[in-house]
């Protein structure tokens, strides 16, 4: 079932960047219609086109950076290496580069556009508190989100929600503030003006929301995977429970990295409404599903 569940979730990847595709093809489209400028168009999906190659290539690095994270030889952490090059072996994957985040909160995450170019990043607070099958638990997770390509979806995910905002932002600042010429030229105008405001509302709301489902399922995917890799989902179980009961804070983390993290950094004390937005399932379910494999 989860090889199965992997394959779909690599064809859903295709039918999410087509779908923000034509969610930019849309909003350009509006507003040269707006506007009566027919430049907006190939101008909207330029900069979203150009955008999202630059990011897919250099995103894990702007990742690292943005956690202050420093690359792990395998003199640096001999241990540590061990267990995530033993443990790609098995997953039949390459060694991911490893990498530590100087930050006492207990957290981990894996980024790059594909397996071969893949890391894993955790924090000195996990890599000091954890167990060794515990530790073995969450890298075995986070791998299981390179082979199961997360990473990449993760990636484009992130990049077009972020071009969707920016596009929504500038297009309604435009129509706000360079567009009143062409507010009275006639009724068709002043409807497409109205469309491309509602649109470019509720555009990047419709991303996010579309973001968050994909990570939290993914979550799930990704722990049974792990389980699998490890043959011991005790050892992952046992480690969410004491990062979700760590309430140290994850100085680096932001809106922009937490979907990322095993564990969402952000939402030491989740209520029920902010569980409805967050990037993760719950905790207790998460723990529930891999007591009872």
């Amino acid at each position: 079932m989860i090889y199965t569940e992997i394959s779909h979730n690599k064809q859903k990847t295709a039918l999410l960047i087509a779908f923000f595709l034509v969610l930019v093809i849309a909003l350009g489209w509006v507003f040269s219609q707006y506007f009566q400028s027919p430049a907006l168009l190939p101008l909207a999906v330029g900069l979203s086109v150009f955008m999202s190659i630059g990011s897919y290539f250099y995103s894990d690095k702007i990742v690292l950076a943005m956690s202050k994270a420093r690359e792990v030889q395998k003199a640096d952490d001999p241990e540590l290496y061990r267990t995530v090059e033993n443990l790609a072996i098995t997953a039949g994957l390459p060694t991911p580069k490893v990498y530590l985040i100087d930050d006492a909160a207990m957290n981990a995450f894996a980024t790059g556009r594909d397996p071969k170019h893949s890391v894993l990043a955790i924090t000195t607070g996990l890599r000091d508190k954890l167990t060794k099958q515990e530790l073995e638990g969450v890298m075995a997770h986070e791998l299981s989100h390179v082979g199961n390509y997360d990473i990449r979806l993760s990636t484009i995910i992130v990049v077009l929600v972020g071009v969707i905002t920016l596009l929504s932002n500038w297009m309604l600042r435009m129509s706000f503030f360079g567009g009143r010429r062409s507010r009275d030229n006639n009724q068709a105008t002043a409807i497409f003006g109205l469309i491309g405001i509602i649109l470019a509302i509720l555009s990047p709301i419709a991303a996010t929301l579309i973001q968050l489902a994909i990570s939290r399922k993914r979550e799930y995917l990704a722990d049974a995977s792990g389980a699998l890799l490890t043959r011991y989902p005790e050892g992952l179980a046992s480690a969410l429970k004491k990062i979700a009961a760590d309430t140290e804070p994850l100085e680096e983390a932001n809106n922009a990295t937490a979907h990322l993290y095993i564990i969402n950094p952000l939402h030491a004390n989740p209520s029920m409404f902010s569980n409805l937005f967050d990037t993760h399932p719950p905790i207790e379910e998460r723990i529930k599903r891999l007591e009872s494999m």
